[in-house]
C-alpha cells in the first residue's frame, strides 16, 4: 500500500517549502493578496464574494479561486481544505466526507436549519447549489463542545440583501447564465433592495438543466479496463431538472439587532437511475437482470423555513438564535416493477418525509481575561413512510428528539498563553424499531494553546465526543423492516489534536503560511448499521456496536505569496481501523469505507490587474488505496484507484462595464477516467447479477463559461 503514515506528514510539508523557496527568483516580480489564515490565529479574516465565502478551521479560500470555479456542486467548493472531500457525482448525491467519516456522523446546517436527515442510502444528506450560498464554515473535526457530532461541522448560510448592495444603493439585481458542454446549463435571476430604512429583501431563483455526462476518456471501462457493452461513453440516469428559490426578509430592529426570516425551496426531479451513488454498470448487471428499467420517475423536494435573530449588547457580548423547520421529500414512481410479473407487487409509489424542527442559540461574551461562548439546541427528528401498491400499503414513522446545552471559556493566562475549556451537556430520546430509550451525557473538552514566537503558533486539545443511535432510513421503510436491538449503546470517545501554524514574510515572500495537525480520533461502541446479527436474533444484518474506531491523520497546508500570485498547496491523511467486539471478530481491523488515499491539492491564481484578468490552476492528486478489510464496501475488492485531476479557469471583470463578469474555465483538463474515492468504489459479487463494478464515475472533461451581470 502506498499510503503514508501520519509522520511522513512533516516530510511532505518540508519538501513542498523547499520546492517554493527554490522557485523564489522566478516569483520575485509579482505582488498578491492574503490567500489564507493560519488554523490556529483566533480570528480568521473573511473573503466575501458572489460566490461563496469558505471559511474552514484548517485554511481560508481567496476571493478569485471561488469566484472562478463556476462552483455547480458542493465538491467545488470544498475539495480543497485539507482532510474534506465530497462523494457523489449525482445531484442527489452530494455526501460531505471529513477524515473519513460520511455527513451522518456530521452535524450540517443551513441557515442555522439541521440538515441531518438519513433519507436513503444510496445518496447524501445535503442537498443544496453552491451559487445560492454566501458562505460556508467547515469545522474540520470536532474540537469543542460547541458542536455535536463525531467528526465535525459544516454550516451553510444563503445569502441576503445586506450583504449584497453595494455603498449607497437602495436596489440591486443579478443575472446569471453558465453552460457546460459536459454537464448542462443554468440560468439565476436575483433582486435585491432596501424597502425601508430597516427593512431588505431579497428574492432569488436558479434553474438548472442537467445533463448526462460523458466520462473521461470517453468510455465507460469495467473493473478488467475493457469498455463495458451497451455503453457509449455516457452516464445515463442524470439528467433532470433542479430548481432553487430562496426569498428572504431582513429587519433591522435596531443598531444592535436583527431579525431575518427566510423560505427556501428546493426541487430536484429527474429520470433517474435507482441508486443514485453507484455507477452505471452496476445499473446495467441489475436492471438487465431484472428485466425492468433503468431509469425511474424521481422527485426530491426541501423546503426550509428559518427565523435568524442576532444581538449584540453591552458593547462586549454577540447572540445569535434559529428556529427552523426543514422538511424534506423524496418520491420515487416505482410502477416500472410490472414489467417484469415476477415483481408486479413490488410496482407501486414510494414517498419518504423527514423533518427537522429546532431552536438554537449561540451567544459570545467578552470579559477580557475570560471570553465565554455558551448556547443551547433543540431539534426534534421525525419520519414518514409510505409505499402505495396495487393491493397493499405499508407505512412507518419514527422519532427522537436531542437536546444540548454548553459552555465554553478562553481564559487568556497571559499575552502568549490561552487555556479553553468547555462543558457540554446532551439528552437523546428516540422512539424507533430498533430502540425506544434516553441517552444523556456530560461531555467535556480542554485546550491550552501558546504563541511560540509572533509568528508561530502551537496548540494541542481534546475533546469528548457523544452520538445516540440514529432513527432508520426513511425512504426504505423509516425503521419498517429494522430489527430491534434494544442494548444498543451511544457512540462516546475522544478527538486529540495537535497543531502548530506559522505565518510571517520570508524566503522572498510577501506572506508565507504554514500549518500541519495532527489528530487522533476514538470512537467507542461504533455503530455499524450493517453489521451480522447473532444466530438468536437471525436474518442479514442489524444495527449494533461492533467495536471501538480509531482514526489517525494529518493535514498540512503552505501558501506562498508575492506579487500578483498566490499559491496554497495542502495534504491530508487519515487512516481508521476497527478494534472489533468480541462477538465481531470478523470485522476486526476493518478500515471505514470512505476512507481516502494521501491526497495533495495544489492550488495557483494569478491576476493581471491591467487586463482585468484572474487565472487559476488546480490540481487534486490522491494515492491510491490497497485492498482490506472494511465496513461496507465491496465485497470482492475494494481497492481505490490513484488519480490526478487539473482545472483550470479565468474571470475577466472589465472596469469599463460595471458589474459585468465572464469567467471561462475546463474541468478535468486531462479527460481523466477517475472515481472519487469518497464515493462508491470498488468490485462486489452478487449471486444473482455477478460482478458489480460499483464505480460513481466522475465527469470528463467540461468545458465550462458563465456570464454574469450585476445592476
Amino acid at each position: 500500500m502506498k499510503s503514508t503514515s501520519t509522520l511522513s506528514a512533516f516530510g511532505y510539508l518540508s519538501m513542498l517549502t523547499v520546492i517554493i523557496a527554490t522557485t523564489n527568483d522566478a516569483l520575485a516580480e509579482q505582488i498578491t493578496e492574503e490567500i489564507v489564515a493560519p488554523q490556529l490565529v483566533p480570528v480568521l479574516d473573511q473573503v466575501t464574494v458572489w460566490g461563496t465565502e469558505v471559511r474552514a478551521s484548517s485554511i481560508e479560500i481567496p476571493e478569485e479561486t471561488l469566484a472562478i470555479k463556476q462552483a455547480d456542486h458542493i465538491s467545488d467548493l470544498l475539495r480543497t481544505i485539507p482532510g474534506v472531500d465530497v462523494g457523489g457525482a449525482h445531484s442527489l448525491n452530494q455526501r460531505i466526507t471529513i477524515r473519513s467519516m460520511d455527513d451522518k456522523d456530521l452535524r450540517i446546517s443551513i441557515d442555522g436549519a439541521n440538515q441531518n436527515t438519513y433519507m436513503y442510502h444510496h445518496m447524501g444528506n445535503l442537498q443544496i447549489h453552491a451559487d445560492i450560498l454566501q458562505s460556508v464554515d467547515v469545522e474540520v473535526g470536532t474540537n469543542s463542545v460547541v458542536n455535536g457530532g463525531l467528526g465535525g461541522a459544516v454550516r451553510f448560510e444563503t445569502k441576503t440583501a445586506k450583504q449584497l448592495l453595494r455603498n449607497d444603493d437602495r436596489f440591486g439585481a443579478r443575472i446569471q447564465s453558465s453552460y457546460g458542454d459536459n454537464s448542462g446549463k443554468s440560468n439565476a435571476v436575483t433582486g435585491y433592495g432596501q424597502l425601508t430604512d430597516s427593512i431588505d429583501v431579497l428574492a432569488y431563483y436558479n434553474s438548472v438543466e442537467r445533463d448526462n455526462y460523458e466520462v473521461g476518456e470517453g468510455k465507460i471501462k469495467g473493473s478488467n479496463g475493457d469498455e463495458i457493452p451497451g455503453t457509449n461513453g455516457t452516464v445515463k440516469g442524470l439528467e433532470g431538472d433542479l430548481d432553487d428559490a430562496l426569498i428572504k426578509f431582513g429587519w433591522d430592529v435596531s443598531d444592535n439587532q436583527r431579525l431575518e426570516l427566510g423560505f427556501e425551496t428546493y426541487k430536484d426531479e429527474g429520470n433517474y437511475s435507482y441508486r443514485p451513488d453507484m455507477g452505471l454498470a452496476t445499473d446495467l448487471a441489475i436492471t438487465n437482470s431484472l428485466m425492468v428499467p433503468l431509469l425511474w420517475p424521481t422527485e426530491f423536494t426541501r423546503d426550509t423555513l428559518t427565523l435568524n435573530y442576532d444581538l449584540e449588547w453591552g458593547g462586549h457580548s454577540t447572540l445569535k438564535a434559529a428556529l427552523f423547520s426543514n422538511n424534506s421529500e423524496l418520491e420515487r414512481d416505482e410502477t416500472g416493477w410490472a414489467q417484469n410479473p415476477a415483481f408486479a407487487s413490488f410496482a407501486g409509489q414510494i414517498k419518504g418525509e423527514a423533518e427537522n424542527k429546532g431552536f438554537n442559540l449561540l451567544a459570545e461574551t467578552d470579559l477580557e481575561i475570560n471570553t465565554l461562548t455558551y448556547g443551547v439546541e433543540i431539534i426534534r427528528y421525525d419520519t414518514d413512510y409510505k409505499a402505495i401498491y396495487a393491493s397493499s400499503t405499508d407505512s412507518s414513522s419514527e422519532e427522537a428528539s436531542s437536546h444540548a446545552v454548553f459552555l465554553q471559556d478562553r481564559i487568556q493566562l497571559t499575552d502568549k498563553l490561552a487555556l479553553i475549556p468547555g462543558v457540554r451537556y446532551d439528552s437523546y430520546d428516540i422512539d424507533s424499531v430498533v430502540v425506544d430509550d434516553q441517552f444523556n451525557e456530560f461531555t467535556s473538552a480542554l485546550a491550552v494553546e501558546y504563541e511560540l514566537t509572533s509568528n508561530l503558533l502551537v496548540k494541542v486539545s481534546t475533546t469528548q465526543l457523544f452520538k445516540g443511535p440514529e432513527i432508520g432510513e426513511v425512504f426504505t421503510g423509516a425503521g419498517l423492516f429494522d430489527t430491534a436491538n434494544q442494548d444498543i449503546d451511544e457512540e462516546t470517545g475522544f478527538n486529540s489534536e495537535f497543531s502548530l501554524a506559522f505565518e510571517d514574510a520570508v524566503l522572498g515572500a510577501d506572506q508565507l503560511l504554514a500549518g500541519i495537525t495532527l489528530f487522533q480520533t476514538d470512537i467507542d461502541d461504533y455503530i455499524y448499521d450493517y453489521a451480522p446479527p447473532p444466530p438468536s436474533v437471525g436474518g442479514s444484518s442489524w444495527k449494533d456496536n461492533v467495536g471501538d474506531m480509531r482514526i489517525d491523520g494529518a493535514e498540512a497546508y503552505i501558501g506562498y505569496n508575492i506579487g500578483n500570485l498566490r499559491t496554497l498547496i495542502t495534504y491530508s491523511t487519515a487512516e481508521s481501523t476497527l478494534d472489533a467486539a468480541s462477538e465481531y471478530t470478523q470485522l476486526d481491523g476493518a478500515r471505514l469505507d470512505r476512507q481516502q488515499g494521501d491526497t495533495v491539492s495544489i492550488n495557483i491564481d494569478y491576476g493581471i490587474p491591467s487586463w482585468d484578468l484572474s487565472l487559476h490552476w488546480n490540481s487534486l492528486i490522491v494515492d491510491d488505496v490497497d485492498s482490506r478489510l472494511d465496513l461496507d464496501g465491496a465485497s470482492l475488492d475494494n481497492s481505490k484507484d490513484d488519480y490526478n485531476v487539473h482545472n483550470i479557469s479565468m474571470r475577466w471583470t472589465p472596469k469599463a462595464v460595471r458589474g459585468l463578469a465572464i469567467t471561462f474555465g475546463v474541468d478535468n483538463l486531462f479527460d481523466k477516467f477517475y472515481t472519487s474515492q469518497s464515493s462508491r468504489t470498488g468490485v462486489s459479487f452478487h449471486p444473482r447479477f455477478g460482478e458489480l463494478y460499483l464505480q460513481d464515475f466522475e465527469p470528463g472533461r467540461n468545458i465550462k463559461m458563465t456570464v454574469s451581470f450585476e445592476l
